[in-house]
């Protein structure tokens, strides 16, 4: 666990307070990395959370703390409740109030609706969308007591369209944009936004296993960059974003045209 020096709180009404945290499930790669490199460059204390790849992820802490900022570096199984809370607490106690939340872990296990076993549908879920859940529920209240907060929600384009053998998966992120949605509407009066980005293909370990003909299908004719991602987060995460809430914003180069 790596920490640096702490910045003095306070705040404007509306403003971000300079001490505040962005806590990032499955921020070891891919998505979850340039995320929380993108936030920590804008001026947020970051907790990288993994439930894999405990090096990349201390590497990741390591270089936002050698560039200036405040980083550390937890490992969770989020689809353990105690897990869950522990990786919370130790982040507050660490870095100070978390004020933005971005739940970007996820998992694939791909098959017919058929074949698809009763594990492979709970596991897919259990993770991307019951633990953001949690995550989200154990982030209101000191947002909603702050009256500043950001809750970030990386769904999929496939949540909205279909994409035969992910039934599991399309269930998952259709079920983040639903609950992003019905969230914002309950908290937007005090300050807290609830937003999703869909990303469509974009080139991560997750994606590596996909056929070539997913690319031809979409209209820019190349795959997206965890960047290209992480610069949306980093704009829903801004002040400059008070005002968007309860959207979700698709990143992938047309698909959902």
């Amino acid at each position: 666990m790596s920490t640096a020096v702490s910045q003095p709180a306070g705040s404007a009404a509306g403003t971000r307070p300079t001490d505040a945290v962005a806590l990032v499930t499955g921020a070891a790669r891919g998505i979850g990395a340039a995320t929380a490199r993108a936030l920590a460059d804008d001026g947020w204390s970051v907790a990288v959370l993994h439930r894999g790849g405990e090096d990349a992820a201390a590497v990741l802490a390591e270089q936002i703390v050698d560039g200036g900022g405040r980083a550390i570096s937890i490992r969770a199984d989020l689809t353990n409740p105690a897990d869950l809370e522990a990786a919370y607490s130790a982040t507050e106690q660490a870095l100070g109030p978390v004020l933005c939340l971005v739940n970007n872990a996820g998992m694939r296990a791909d098959n017919l609706a058929l074949s698809i076993s009763n594990e492979d549908w709970d596991a897919v879920i259990a993770t991307n969308l019951s633990a953001a859940f949690q995550l989200t529920r154990r982030a209101l209240r000191p947002m909603l007591r702050a009256r500043y907060g950001r809750v970030i929600n990386i769904a999929s384009v496939v949540g909205p369209r279909a994409n035969p053998g992910q039934a599991n998966y399309a269930a998952s992120k259709a079920g983040l944009i639903g609950m992003t949605k019905t969230v914002a509407a309950e908290v937007a009066r005090k300050g807290v936004t609830v937003n999703a980005v869909a990303p469509g293909f974009i080139a991560t370990d997750m994606t590596a296993d996909l056929p070539s003909a997913v690319i031809e299908a979409v209209p820019a004719r190349r795959a997206g960059q965890p960047e290209d991602v992480a610069a949306c987060v980093r704009f829903l995460a801004s002040d400059a974003a008070g005002y968007v809430t309860g959207t979700t914003l698709y990143v992938d180069g047309g698909m959902s045209a």
